[in-house]
Formats: C-alpha cells, structure tokens, sequence
C-alpha cells in the first residue's frame, strides 16, 4: 500500500444516527439506570464494523448545525416536519460525539450549512487531491454526488454487507446516463423527509421515466406540452415549486471547509476515553471488543449486562436485587398476588378437578437438584391466570409423594390440555423420573423467545425484567450462594418456597401471553408449533435413554492407547 492509497470515510452523522435508534427501536438497550443506549450502541457497531472492515486512511463524521442555512431563508417549510428529535435519540448526542473523540476521530460541521454540504464539498476537494471518497450514509440523495473517485457507502442492516455504489450502479438504480440526475429525480418526486415538495402527484416511477425522455427537470418544463393528461396539468401547474425543489435538492460543494490531511488521518483509539465512556454506557462486550480481554469496566457499580445485542464475549450477572432496585422494576413485594397453598388432599383434589377443566395451565417443579435425572421433586406449582396460581407440596416420603402425583395425574397426562413451561424439557423428565408422562401440546416459554429474538438472553429472570418489567425473587434468596454451605429447597420453610414456585409459574404463564401472538404476527407459529415444541419430547427421551457405552471395548482401547 504505497503513500498513493488515499481512502477519506466521511459519516453523515445525523442519519446513521437516527437509523440506529430506529434499528432498535422494538427492543431497545436500557443501561441499569434506565438511559436508553439504542443510537450511541448502533452507532458505536457501524463505526467499528467500518473501521474493521474497511481499514479507511482518513475519516471525519459530520454533523449538522443548529444554525438556519440558505435552504431555510428560502423555503421556510424545508425540513419543517422533520419530527421532533426522540429524547432518549437526544440524550446520546453528546455521548455519541464523545465517542467519535475517543477514537480520534474530526467532527467537522460548518455553520449556515448541512451535514450533506460539507460532505459534498470534502468529497470533491479530495477527488481533485486523489483520494477516492466514500460518503457513508443511507440517504438516497447522494446519488448526485457520485462519480468514479465518490462513492456512496450503505452500512449493512444487522450484519449484512455494506454495499457500495458507484456511477454504474446509481445510474441503474434510476434509469439515468448521468448521476448528477438524481436532482432531476428529487426536484420532480420531492422528497418526504426533507419537505421538499416536487410536483403533486409525480412518485418515483413517473419522475423516471420523465427524466429518460427528457433528459432533465429544465427538459420536462420546457416541453410539458408533449405530457398528456392529469400529469400535464400538475407539471404545467407546479413549474416554480418543482424549480425551487430542485435548488433544495442540490447538494452545494462551495462550503468554507478545507482537506486536512493530519486531522483526517485514521489514527488508533485514546484507550482510556474509550473506556471512559463505554463505561458509563455499559458497553461491557465492547470494552473487550475494542480494548481486549483484560480490559474492565472503570468505577462502574455491579451492573447487568444486556450486551448481548450484538457481540456478546461477557456475561456478568449481578443479584437481580440490585438490578431491580436500579431499574425501578415490580417485585413481589410491591405487586398485588393471590399465590395459595394447596396442603391436604381435599384442597389437591379440588386444585386437581379445577386444572382438568382448563384448555391451557402453566406448571413448574420445584427440586432438589439442577441434575433432572437424579432430581427429587419437592414440588409443583401451577398458574393460568397473571398473578395467581397454587403451589403443592409433595413429601420426601416414596409413598405419599406417589399419592400426591397421582391426584394430579389427570390434567398432567391430558392430552387436550396446553402445558406451558420455561425450558419445560427439564420439567418432563422430572415428571417421567417420578412416573408420569406429560400430556398434550406443549408450550416452552424459552423457545418462544429463542424464535423471536435470538440474539438476546433466554432466562426467566432476564426476560421477567425486560418484558414484564418485574423483577423474580432469586434462587439464592432462598438456599443461599452456590458452594458447600448451599442448602436444598427441601430445607426452605413452605411458604417461602411457595411463593417462589408460584411466582415462576404465574411469570411464565405472563410471558407466554406475551409471545403467543407475536409469534403468530411473525409468522413463526408453524415453525414453534411443529418441530420446536415436538422436538422437546425427542430430546428429552434421548437424554433419558441415555447412550449404550460398549464398556468391555473401551477398556480394551484405553490398554492399547497406554501401550503407545
């Protein structure tokens, strides 16, 4: 790579931005005090994805200023109905400017004009220097800038490849022989995001097929009389507002901006201001991502990570406690519950009758062990309602836990009733271990999530806080932290175990609710219902049945393998 490879990434700020935030925008990264991170985050991801990807020499982002350009003297409506910035877009401004400092890299804006300016003209200043330009930004726009040397640079949507387009490709894009006829396009279509009129009625399609007979925007004007019609009429009526949509559409390559070569420079990250601010927006995976696996967040309490967005190297868990009282999320000391407690035989007997006339109930098992195959069970809860639900204790005793079972057998075996779980294989193959088969449709509250986002995390707890916005009482609250002096849940007094149990039940059958349509709107129904859901059941027979191991053999092998 000689001193002649000269290649100037220059970001349209503004955009990437707002296409960030929106690519979050139906599941969104709070950190633990609630700010939302979707626009720093995405924005953070396309700069690295670029940087990585693209190794760029020079590099600026520009930004818009607050002040009016000559397009707002003179049309007033220009941009108008641009909405209101989002707040929590707003809020990451200024984080987001900090981080583009924290890789070294020029912010550059110039007041009186727009980001799209100052790119424009940055870009042809290069070209006559030799550098070819890539404009990044997802703005059709830009189109009219393109030339062998600018080149217009997509980001890929969630991990697909950018796409870069050059003359040819903008040309075919439109049906033109020149780029510089995108303002010819723009000036007869308008364009809706940036309240530039053109001429009522003329869409994309009509406004391309305008230009390739007439050349021009000047072209259409001058001989509308060849037009027929309705489309004659709005062309002759409009001339002025397609003439002066055609000015606003013109990205002017005269602002008072200069190439500086050293500032442009690409050069390494200020480490510690990276870590600065990814700290404070707990880009936990991002750390490591850019400053290696030693680093670790500065000065930040203990927080949850919900990295896993994109690049997930790090899971760090903090007592959901903490998280909740950060999060100002509902536990079960501040939300309304009816859990109950069905003890004697009569009580079950009643619960049992109730479950075998429901279409669909949510269970779970309590054990004593994570290990479902040597798992005792300690007991079972049920719900299907939110907020309510029953727990049943089942004895340590063989015989009158067999008893307990068997009330219950009825609506657990039935195979017309929907039996809704998180990670319900586990809960099947306690249930199997203790002589009972699990009846009907099934429905895993953890594979319906896995379905509809996959890159996220499939806990109860995780989804409780991001969905439900309710924080689970944690396991440790009841037997302790893991090690030696962890206790069983045999060993947890009744009632606490109680609401633990029906509390997990009563979460689940909420999430379920949440997921079923959603899994139909995405069309994954078929695919949850058909071979996710049966598939639990051949898994969990595997894993019972176990593998034969030809002992003799290997023992035989392990001679031979010492032999060697």
């Amino acid at each position: 790579m000689g001193h002649e490879d000269k290649r100037l990434f220059l970001l349209d700020a503004y955009a990437l931005i707002y296409r960030a935030y929106f690519s979050f925008i139906k599941n969104p990264r709070f950190t633990s005090t609630r700010l939302n991170t979707s626009a720093a985050f995405g924005f953070t991801i396309t700069l690295l994805d670029l940087i990585r990807r693209e190794k760029p020499t020079h590099i600026a982002v520009v930004f818009d200023t607050a002040g009016p350009t000559e397009r707002h003297a003179e049309h007033e409506e220009y941009k108008a109905n641009r909405e209101e910035m989002p707040d929590d877009l707003r809020s990451n401004i200024p984080y987001i400017r900090r981080i583009i400092e924290a890789f070294n890299i020029p912010v550059i804006e110039s007041d009186g004009y727009e980001a799209d300016d100052v790119i424009g003209t940055l870009a042809k200043k290069a070209e006559a220097e030799g550098y070819t330009t890539y404009m990044v930004t997802p703005d059709k726009d830009f189109g009219q800038l393109v030339t062998e040397k600018i080149l217009m640079y997509k980001p890929g949507r969630a991990g697909a490849p950018p796409e870069v387009l050059g003359p040819a490709e903008i040309c075919a894009r439109w049906g033109l022989e020149r780029t510089e006829q995108v303002i010819d396009i723009l000036g007869l279509m308008g364009d809706a995001v940036d309240n530039i009129p053109g001429i009522p009625g003329v869409g994309e399609k009509t406004a391309m097929k305008l230009v390739a007979e007439f050349g021009s925007l000047e072209g259409v004007l001058e001989h509308s009389e060849q037009l027929k019609g309705k489309l004659k009429e709005r062309v002759e009526q409009n001339k002025d507002k397609a003439r002066m949509s055609y000015k606003l559409a013109t990205i002017l390559t005269d602002a008072p901006v200069e190439v500086d070569h050293d500032q442009l420079h690409l050069d390494p990250p200020d480490q510690d201001k990276v870590l600065e601010v990814f700290s404070e927006l707990e880009f936990r995976s991002l750390i490591k991502n850019v400053l290696g696996e030693e680093a670790s967040p500065v000065a930040a309490p203990v927080r949850t990570g919900d990295e896993g967005a994109q690049m997930d190297m790090f899971s760090g868990e903090s007592s959901s406690a903490e998280v909740g009282e950060a999060r100002g999320l509902a536990t079960i000391e501040n939300t309304d519950h009816e859990y109950r407690i069905a003890s004697s035989p009569e009580a079950q007997e009643r619960l049992a009758a109730e479950l075998a006339a429901l279409e669909a109930f949510c269970f779970d098992t309590e054990t004593t062990s994570v290990d479902e195959r040597h798992a005792e069970l300690v007991g079972l809860s049920f719900s299907w309602k939110a907020r309510s639900g029953w727990y049943v204790p089942v004895p340590e005793e063989k015989v009158e836990a067999r008893a307990v079972l068997d009330r219950f057998r009825k609506a657990l075996e039935n195979e017309r009733i929907r039996k809704v779980g998180q990670n319900i294989k586990y809960d099947l193959i306690v249930l199997a271990m203790h002589g009972v088969r699990l009846g009907g449709p099934l429905f895993d509250t953890m594979l319906a999530h896995y379905l509809l986002q996959p890159e996220l995390r499939h806990g109860m707890d995780h989804m409780a806080g991001t969905i439900l916005n309710y924080r689970p009482i944690p396991i440790t609250q009841l037997i302790g932290p893991k090690g030696k002096g962890q206790k069983s849940m045999r060993e947890v007094p009744l009632e606490e175990v109680a609401e633990y149990a029906v509390e997990d039940a009563d979460i689940t059958w909420q999430l379920m609710e949440h997921f079923a349509p959603k899994l139909k709107e995405d069309g994954l129904l078929g695919l949850f219902e058909d071979m996710e859901m049966p598939l639990v059941r051949v898994l969990a027979d595997m894993e019972m049945e176990g593998i034969r191991l030809d002992v003799p053999a290997l023992e035989q092998f392990s001679l031979e393998l010492t032999d060697e």
